[in-house]
């Protein structure tokens, strides 16, 4: 399962059901986390450019509040894809991200 960290704001957002998708920037370091984790292939500059027309395999992602194994979490069935966000969820104008879609929360 894969477990990313997440400020408190953003936390309670997906929590209340407010917040529907959660950003990563583009970096290597996500090239692989995500990438090995949804499409079980580290992404590169061909496959980013497929995440924005297809569809990954819907995963579970654990959303923590900290990064002690003692903090919040909340557990979402999340996809995957490239694309822009929406400022009040935390994206900066025209900057395009690794883009989790919550598609639903499991339970904390």
């Amino acid at each position: 399962m894969l477990v990313l960290p997440i400020k408190k704001k953003w936390f309670d957002m997906i929590r209340s059901g407010e917040k529907k998708e959660e950003y990563r920037e583009i970096k290597p370091y996500y090239h692989s986390r995500l990438g090995n984790y949804f499409i079980r292939h580290k992404l590169d500059t061909t496959t980013r450019k497929a995440l924005r027309n297809m569809t990954t395999n819907k995963k579970i992602v654990i959303f923590r509040n900290g990064y002690s194994h003692n903090s919040p979490s909340i557990k979402c069935k999340c996809d995957l894809r490239v694309g822009q966000g929406k400022e009040e969820w935390g994206a900066e104008k025209r900057k395009e991200y690794y883009v989790l879609e919550i598609l639903k929360v499991e339970h904390e």
